[in-house]
Parts: C-alpha cells; sequence; structure tokens
C-alpha cells in the first residue's frame, strides 16, 4: 500500500479462482517499518486515493490492526496534507473523505481477544498433531520421552491444546509460569506414569515459557533434566515453521469465508460514526467488535499475565485429566451408540478421568446398548485409557441397536452393576436411545438417574448441537480428496467431478464440505431440486468453463431419484465438447483417520463439561440414600447452540426434531449455502438476518458461555 504501483491490482472473479487449497498467502504479507512512520502513511493515503479507495480489509494480527487503526484516525489529516503539497484536488479529497476499515484476525497464535479463533490456528494445530502422531508411534517404540517444541512467544495457545490433543504428560506455557520446584513435580509424575507401564512420556514447551523467576524454559533445559534426574532416553523435537505452513484446514476454510462475508458486510453498513471493528467468533456466531477495544485488551492481559483469555477453559480441562484422585464407589456408565466418528475415543478418556477426578467409579459398555442388555459391562480405570485421545473409531465398540426392546435386561444388568448415571457418546441413534430411557421412567425405576448424550457423528445431524464430534474430521477427508482430485486434473482438458458424501438426509458435509472445496454445485435433500435446476447448473457450468477456468466439482448428497449415477450422466452428455466428467464415491472413508485437533478437544472438553453436570445432578438427586432423577432436566444433551455449551432436555428437544428423516427440523449451516453460491458466480442474494452485530468486549463471560468451541 505504501509503495504502490502494481502492488495494488483491482481484484477480478477468476484472480481467486483455485486459491482455497493454496496455504500461506497469495497477495503476499509483511511487516512494513515505513507505515510506522507518518512519511509512509501518507504515500499510502495518496496511492488509495489516486484509486478512490475507501474501504480496507486488513488481515493480521494486533500489530497489522492497530496500525490500520491510527490509518483512519489520521486519515483527514492525511488528506489535508496532500491537498496542500497539490498532490490531490479539493474534489478528491471530498470524494474520499472516509476511510472505513475492517479487521480480520489471521495468526497461528490464537493470542487476540475478542475472538475465540483467529485464521490459521487450526491449520497449524494439524501441523503439530501430525507431528506428534508420528512422535508418538516411534516413542511407544524406543520407551522414549520426547519434548517438542511449539511456537507461542507470548501466547501458550498452541502449546496447551496441543496437549490436550494427545494427552500430553506435561506442557510449558507463558501464561502460567510453573510452581517453583516444578522440577520434582515433573519427574515424579514421569516416572509415575512409567511405572504404571506407560512406554512413552511427552511433553510439550512452548518456546515463550518461563518459571517464576522469569527465567527461560527451554526444550534443551528439560531435556537434560528428566536424562539426569530419571535416565529416561530423551528426545528433543522443535518443529519451527512447519507449523506455519501446508494446507489449510477445513476449518480453517470455513472460517475465513464466514468471516470474510461478515468483513464485506460491515464495510457496507459502516459510516462515518461507525468505528473500525474486528470481525470475530464467538463460539458458532460471527460477532463485530471495536478494534481498538480488542487491541487494548490484548494488552491488558500481556502486562498482567492474565488468564482469561480464549483457552482459560482448556487449562482447566488439561489440570482436571492430569491429576488423579482416589476412586469411590458411586458407579457410573459410559459408552458409544450408533455409527463411529472421530472424537468418541477422546470423549471416553475425558470422561473416565474426570469422573474418577470427581469420585466417581467408572464403568464402560462394549458394543452400545446390545452390550449393554447382554452384560458386556467392566470397570474403567484411569491407566485403561491412556493414549485414546488421538485414536479414530470407537476403541469401545459401538452399535445402531436401541434399548426399547431390551428394557428389562437393561434395567437388570443397571440393577447389578448399581449404575447411577448414564453418559451416551453417539449420534441420532443415541438421541432416539436417551429419549426410549427417558419415556421408561414411568415403568423402571433404574432409568430415574442422570442421563446426557455427547453428539457425535459425521453427519451433524443430532438435535439441539450445531456441532458434532467427528464431522471436522470428515469435512477434513472430504477437502484433502476434493484438492488431490482437482490437482490431478491440473494440466488436462477441462473437466468436471462429481463427488458423492455421506450423510443420508443431512446435507451438512455436502454443504459445507463443498463450500470448503470451492464446488459449484451442491444437492440436498433440504434444498428440492429439479430437472429445471440441474438444467440451469449445467449452463452455468458450461459457460464458466468457457473462460479460464478448467475445474468444476459438483456435491451430491441425498436424493432417491437424481442418483450420483445420473447427475453423472447428466453433465457428462450436456457437457460434451467443453468439458468431460469423473465421478468420485467418497465412502467410509469419511469415517475413518485420526480425530482432527478440533474433534480431539471438543471431544475432551465436552466430556469433561457433561461429567462434572453428572457430578452436580446426582448431588441433587440423591435423597434417602439412593439416586432418584425423573425430571426434564436430568436426561440432557449437551450441544453447542450457536455461543454457548448448552444441556437440553432430550424431551423438549424431540419437538425440534424431524424423525423419518433424522435430522433437525431447523439447521444453521443453510444459511451457508447462498455464500456457497455466491463463490460459485451465481448470481443470489446473501441472508443478513444472522450477521454480526457491533458489541463490546466483555472480560469475563458469563458462565454458561465459557467453553470456547471453537478448540
Amino acid at each position: 500500500m505504501v509503495d504502490g504501483g502494481d502492488n495494488i491490482k483491482e481484484a477480478k472473479w477468476e484472480s481467486v479462482s483455485s486459491m482455497l487449497q493454496v496455504g500461506g498467502t497469495v497477495i503476499g504479507s509483511a511487516r512494513c517499518k515505513d507505515f510506522r512512520t507518518h512519511e509512509g502513511r501518507l504515500k499510502a493515503a495518496h496511492n488509495l486515493v489516486q484509486r478512490d479507495i475507501t474501504n480496507l480489509c486488513v488481515i493480521g494480527g494486533d500489530g497489522s490492526l492497530t496500525g490500520a487503526n491510527l490509518f483512519r484516525e489520521e486519515w483527514s489529516s492525511l488528506l489535508e496534507e496532500l491537498l496542500q503539497q497539490g498532490l490531490i484536488d479539493e474534489e478528491a479529497t471530498q470524494r474520499n473523505s472516509e476511510l472505513h476499515i475492517v479487521g480480520m484476525v489471521g495468526s497461528i497464535d490464537n493470542d487476540f481477544c475478542g475472538t475465540d479463533m483467529t485464521i490459521g490456528t487450526d491449520s497449524a494445530l494439524h501441523r503439530i498433531i501430525e507431528v506428534v502422531d508420528a512422535i508418538m508411534t516411534t516413542a511407544q517404540s524406543h520407551q522414549r520421552t520426547f519434548v517438542l517444541e511449539v511456537m507461542g512467544r507470548h501466547c501458550g495457545y498452541l502449546a496447551l491444546v496441543s496437549a490436550l490433543a494427545c494427552g500430553a504428560d506435561w506442557v510449558f506455557i507463558p501464561e502460567m509460569p510453573p510452581e517453583d520446584g516444578w522440577e520434582d513435580n515433573m519427574c515424579q509424575k514421569l516416572s509415575e506414569i512409567r511405572s504404571r507401564g506407560s512406554r512413552l512420556n511427552i511433553i510439550i514447551v512452548a518456546e515463550g515459557a518461563t518459571d517464576r523467576q522469569g527465567q527461560h524454559i527451554t526444550s534443551d533445559f528439560v531435556k537434560d533434566l528428566v536424562v539426569r534426574r530419571l535416565g529416561f532416553d530423551t528426545r528433543v523435537t522443535i518443529l519451527g515453521h512447519v507449523q506455519r505452513g501446508g494446507t489449510p484446514s477445513a476449518f480453517d476454510r470455513i472460517l475465513a469465508s464466514r468471516m470474510g462475508v461478515e468483513a464485506v458486510l460491515a464495510l457496507l453498513e459502516a459510516s462515518a460514526n461507525t468505528p473500525a471493528c474486528v470481525v470475530s467468533l464467538v463460539g458458532n456466531q460471527a460477532v463485530r467488535l471495536p478494534l481498538m477495544e480488542c487491541v487494548q485488551m490484548v494488552s491488558m492481559f500481556v502486562l498482567e499475565t492474565d488468564m482469561r483469555l480464549s483457552f482459560e477453559n482448556n487449562l482447566s480441562t488439561y489440570r482436571l485429566l492430569s491429576f488423579r484422585k482416589a476412586d469411590s464407589e458411586l458407579p457410573n456408565v459410559i459408552m458409544n451408540v450408533g455409527a463411529p466418528a472421530a472424537g468418541m475415543n477422546a470423549a471416553v478418556r475425558s470422561a473416565v478421568r474426570v469422573g474418577i477426578t470427581e469420585g466417581h467409579k467408572m464403568f464402560a459398555v462394549n458394543d452400545g446398548f446390545e452390550g449393554f442388555y447382554k452384560g458386556q459391562i467392566k470397570e474403567i480405570k484411569w491407566g485403561d485409557v491412556g493414549g485414546w485421545t488421538g485414536q479414530g473409531g470407537s476403541l469401545l465398540g459401538t452399535k445402531r441397536t436401541l434399548p426399547g426392546k431390551h428394557l428389562d435386561k437393561i434395567a437388570e444388568q443397571m440393577r447389578i452393576h448399581n449404575i447411577n448415571a448414564l453418559l451416551v457418546v453417539g449420534g441420532f441413534e443415541a438421541f432416539e436411545s436417551i429419549l426410549q430411557l427417558y419415556v421408561a421412567r414411568a415403568d423402571y425405576e433404574e432409568f430415574c438417574i442422570p442421563m446426557c448424550i455427547l453428539p457425535a457423528t459425521i453427519s451433524n445431524n443430532v438435535p439441539g448441537t450445531d456441532l458434532s464430534l467427528g464431522a471436522d474430521t470428515s469435512l477434513n477427508a472430504i477437502v484433502e480428496t476434493c484438492d488431490r482430485i482437482k490437482q490431478s486434473a491440473s494440466g488436462t482438458k477441462r473437466r468436471v467431478f462429481i463427488i458423492e458424501t455421506m450423510g443420508g438426509y443431512c446435507g451438512y458435509l455436502a454443504t459445507v464440505g463443498g463450500l470448503a472445496a470451492g464446488a459449484d454445485t451442491v444437492y440436498i435433500y433440504e434444498e428440492p431440486f429439479d430437472i429445471r435446476d440441474l438444467q440451469a447448473n449445467v449452463e452455468h457450468l458450461t459457460e464458466k468453463m468457457k473462460t479460464s477456468i478448467q475445474r468444476g466439482t459438483g456435491a451430491q448428497n441425498c436424493n432417491e431419484n437424481f442418483t450420483t449415477d445420473f447427475i453423472y450422466q447428466l453433465y457428462s452428455e450436456e457437457g460434451r465438447g467443453v468439458f468431460d466428467c469423473r465421478k468420485n464415491i467418497l465412502g467410509h472413508m469419511q469415517q475413518g483417520g485420526a480425530p482432527s485437533p478440533f474433534d480431539r478437544n471438543f471431544g475432551t472438553k465436552i466430556a469433561a463439561k457433561a461429567m462434572q453436570w453428572i457430578t452436580r445432578t446426582l448431588k441433587e438427586s440423591y435423597k434417602g440414600g439412593r439416586v432418584f432423577a425423573n425430571s426434564e432436566e436430568t436426561a440432557c444433551l449437551l450441544g453447542m447452540r450457536r455461543r454457548t455449551l448448552v444441556f437440553q432436555p432430550v424431551a423438549q428437544l424431540r419437538d425440534e426434531t424431524d424423525f423419518v428423516h433424522r435430522i433437525p427440523k431447523e439447521q444453521w449451516w443453510l444459511k451457508l449455502r447462498p455464500l456457497m453460491k455466491i463463490l460459485a458466480k451465481y448470481k443470489t442474494s446473501y441472508d443478513v438476518s444472522d450477521s454480526g452485530q457491533l458489541e463490546h468486549v466483555t472480560r469475563v463471560r458469563p458462565k454458561d458461555s465459557n467453553t470456547s468451541t471453537a478448540i
């Protein structure tokens, strides 16, 4: 902006084609020293006025956004100075009298106040977890201790969340220097873990970690300490700039797309009295916050080393999972129901360990309710779930069997094992199962206990929650496959791919996966289409293919008659002479693979929150020497609703559910479909009813909105 010339170009439709899967920044980025000077900002203002640019969207960290706000505050005086120097005329001054600025936070450190997640953080976590997973296999083989150093000079988010995602034994972060004597405590814990049969230890160090005296804690110092005190074979891995690179994750693509739309809307609505704002993510909702309030809050946190940043809940969860207490005799049971989903094992591990920490005796059921009525129930202890966080699928086993036909046998098993609470991790079948047990309370006193569902399904079709465990991992599988498919066509003639995703009657995977992969069209059950729509889509794609665009993608989810084969054949026939067509059915690869960082941490945190709810509800329900809970509020689903994690009675969710098609009656992601069409060059209007409104930064959020689900 300071240099001007060819550095400022008009961006056209084709300019940003095929950018979604490219890491880093295609338009480049710089820490500009000149812009920190008055002369530099004067040059920048001149370059903008010459092109009649009065709206700026700035993507960067707090330094970039602070500089942009200063630029806006000086704008009038800069124009006056340019006018006096004869570089612009009076008409140009009047025409460009107002400068509007909107910021989007791009930072892998997630170190900006007012947003739960910054653009780039999730992709950095993917890089870290890929390395950690690879290291854990060699560490187990050789009985080694690994010390991993990750980025974070002032912010320990990456270190802390990575530690949660891989079940690290110890973590060092700048915001929370360890207590004096930490060396003894850490070595004692590592020794205890080895004595219980574990073959590896993982220690994660943020590059800015210090002790209480301000002395830098380096990865080499930690390694030498472990070798000297314990004699363990120890290795250091410094991840460095690997964390900044690579293809963006599905989460980052969707986040950035949503924030980009919000930024444009904010600029279009801006007036002379509107302060410069930052578009942010809180829970699952886009919000707008005054830029300088956010920057001032960041400065305040840095000065006070205050822990009330967006990852405070991660820290409390890590502490819960790190220190075990004595087991008690109050039995609770945990099980998986429905199809396997990545993140189930992380949720089970978290529930077991938090349950033990809360003083419960934990039982696990193999193979869902089928295993329950057959008596496949056994106690599960702290060490039994070691290393589960990064495992895909369901280690407990899972079945779609509903309890309705086996209530007598299930009640008998609950009596035999004296079960006092039930935690079910699963999809739509889990919801139906708890609903059946809730209804059966009238006939079976054994079901009058606290019951909670953690939604886990790649289809994301469970009522009462915006997000389900497993969906993020599945989206990444879809996006990675689409990237490879598109790459396979590079250098060939124009080609269109028809891709079939899972999801049953729920079009979440197809729609959100299509948005993240840059699909041209997505066909789903929730948005009916006919042959005229198909014809319009083919004609639209044909016209696009006559330009410089060489690849197109269509995603198909569910239609009884317009099958994937039918659409493939239609496109093949109608595109003859312009493009050829290929078909891919992604199938069960969408259910497999190691869980993404999001699913590992989402599962860990919601399970911890659920176990704490069970503890509270058990205390409230304990009367006359036994547990008795039969109110609506004691059979709940824990879900993310816009900004907050909330416990919702399954009896109330019944009215929000389409049981025939196994989907909620209202689904938030349908509002993303116009965005997907706009990005595919369709002329359509965007629903602004759910756009963010300007709010103020609050230092302490309400208790119920504490969990930052965006990892």
